[in-house]
């Protein structure tokens, strides 16, 4: 597309404003918002083909550049750092895409309306945008805080629930470390998973949720719902944040609390990041067997060096040596993730062995396998 398509759609965006305020929450169609905006854009770009015009209709009443990725079942996650800057994660790779939005307005635009998608809004006073809708999680940070241009971040959910099976597809495993954690979840073990960013945390424990029996009930605990529920008895619960104060915050630990009241056979933290460790490892110590979440760490050492940490947060009294008897105690496997050179792979299937003066002692489980 030349530029002078790019200046004529900039003044639509800057002539016809009003117009092209689109509230996602109304009930007009589609076909209404390509019916209002038609006529308008056959004047101003009447000699362009249609899939131009097409593309026009998109970038007004949709998400302009982002529709055509979001329409790509193998990609991941969408992440755009102003109006001409869009990169997506496909297969595990971070590539840049070739379209962009037609101006910084109608990127501004784009936001406006996902921001109202998420019921929220975007300015000073307001920085931050951070919700689900649908299949999309999406972050929003405004430009104020990023040097001028806002930031967006969309992680797409897979349509279809991963199993261990998928893992294996991929090559992210070996058919020896799918069977070792078969055993470690019917064992009824607690077990973290860890990773670092995009290593593929979310989508492991999906795929280990597919796993439970129908007769099983699952109490999952998230911050964002990225986890699909299972076929079974299980249920979900969500944190809540109140900026304006007029509910109050819900956090893990209080939702943790609750879960216990609701005959969980196992507790499912999306991801353990704060003091809620603490009473999530009391409930694991007291009878919640075959109970798991992810942790943000690299290595499972560091996983564990992590988690007395946030432990400590929740418990400042607890002496370290206390902190550690109650991991060892409480937690038996850890399954640590990476990403490499753009692909995913298990690293590794840890067990604690001991626990020592020095700290932990941890064996490899796992067949080094080839895949």
């Amino acid at each position: 597309m030349n530029n002078d398509v790019y200046k004529k759609i900039e003044s639509i965006f800057s002539k016809q404003k009003s117009r092209i305020d689109v509230d996602w929450d109304s009930n007009e169609s589609d076909m209404s918002l390509t019916e209002r905006f038609q006529n308008l854009i056959d004047v101003e770009v009447a000699s362009e083909p249609f899939l131009v015009k097409n593309r026009i209709i998109n970038e007004i009443s949709g998400l302009g550049p982002l529709d055509d990725l979001l329409s790509d079942a193998d990609i991941t996650e969408i992440l755009v750092n102003n109006y001409q800057e869009i990169f997506y994660e496909k297969n595990g790779k971070l590539s840049r895409y070739t379209d962009h939005f037609y101006s910084e307005n109608s990127y501004v635009a784009v936001l406006d309306r996902l921001s109202q998608k998420c019921g929220s809004y975007l300015n000073r006073e307001k920085p931050f945008v951070e919700s689900q809708s649908g299949r999309l999680r999406i972050t929003i940070i405004f430009g104020e805080l990023s040097r001028g241009s806002s930031l967006l971040s969309i992680r797409v959910q897979p349509k279809s629930k991963w199993t261990l099976e998928s893992f294996l597809e991929k090559k992210w495993c070996n058919e020896s470390q799918i069977n070792q954690i078969k055993d470690i979840f019917q064992q009824k073990k607690n077990f973290l998973v860890v990773g670092g960013t995009g290593s593929g945390k979310t989508s492991f424990l999906q795929s280990l949720l597919q796993m439970l029996n129908k007769e099983e009930r699952a109490v999952i605990i998230e911050d964002t719902q990225e986890l699909q529920l299972p076929d079974s008895a299980s249920v979900s619960l969500l944190t809540r944040q109140d900026p304006s104060r007029s509910v109050g915050d819900v956090g893990m630990d209080d939702l943790l609390k609750r879960a216990l009241r609701l005959r969980p056979d196992r507790l499912v933290i999306g991801e353990i990041r704060g003091p809620e460790a603490k009473s999530l490892m009391m409930a694991m110590a007291t009878g919640h067997d075959g109970s798991f979440g992810s942790l943000h760490a690299r290595t499972a050492l560091e996983a564990l060096l992590r988690l007395e940490m946030l432990i400590q947060m929740g418990a400042p009294q607890w002496s370290l040596q206390s902190i550690r008897k109650l991991i060892a105690m409480t937690i038996q496997n850890i399954i640590v993730l990476e990403k490499k050179d753009g692909f995913r792979k298990l690293q590794g299937i840890y067990e604690i062995s001991s626990l020592e003066e020095t700290g932990f002692t941890l064996n490899q489980i796992d067949q080094g396998e080839s895949f």
